[in-house]
């Protein structure tokens, strides 16, 4: 198998990655804001999985397709750039019941599946962690030691490890602070439409960057 040293390079670069807030941890940040803890770490969890969905294709050679092909490539960060807009349009027209959610624990509950799967969504076609798997991920890769795709699965659950934590640092930070806000309705409905708006402006944001590739 791959070397310790060859491990923890991948491990710092991933890391450096990571820490730069994108898609994932600015989608976490706005559930956080708009839903709670509760809701932003099942967000973490479905990120989680829609990135190492990205890592199973690289392995697999998908990545290679996605890296090479312009029209895929920016295909897939449109439709993502268009579901944040949806969420984030969405969010800000609930906005006002958001005072009714927080103090019914019941109904969080029942969005956890569904609040996975967005997480899911936004983790799966996050331009970032795209770019990274396909271009940077097999770069690290001891091809003469063979088990290439063993190789690129466990360098993918590093990723993802080191994701989870830092992800889960800034939504837990973030419903920290909504539990201010949640003290008066006009606050929380106030909160609940910046978080909104800024996962519109995150789609908008990534779909011309996918016009760009």
């Amino acid at each position: 198998m791959m070397s310790a040293d060859r491990l923890l390079a991948f491990a710092a670069m991933s890391f450096l990655l990571i820490v730069i807030p994108g898609p994932s941890v600015l989608f976490v940040v706005g559930r956080a804001l708009a839903q709670g803890r509760r809701s932003a770490l099942t967000t973490v969890v479905g990120n989680t999985a829609g990135s190492y969905v990205l890592v199973v294709a690289v392995a697999l050679g998908v990545g290679t397709v996605v890296e090479r092909s312009v029209a895929v490539f920016t295909a897939l960060k449109l439709l993502g750039g268009a579901y944040l807009v949806y969420l984030g349009v969405q969010a800000i027209r609930q906005r006002r019941s958001l005072q009714t959610v927080f103090a019914d624990s019941g109904a969080v509950s029942k969005g956890t599946l569904r609040t996975f799967w967005e997480g899911f969504a936004v983790g799966v076609s996050n331009p970032k962690t795209v770019v990274f798997f396909a271009a940077v991920l097999p770069q690290f890769v001891d091809r003469g030691a063979g088990h290439t795709v063993l190789q690129m699965l466990l360098l993918g659950l590093v990723f993802n490890a080191i994701a989870v934590a830092s992800d889960s640092v800034w939504g837990l930070a973030a419903s920290t602070a909504r539990n201010w806000f949640a003290r008066s309705p006009r606050r929380l409905a106030a909160v609940g439409g910046v978080g909104g708006l800024a996962m519109v402006g995150l789609g908008v944001t990534v779909a011309v960057q996918g016009r760009k590739e």
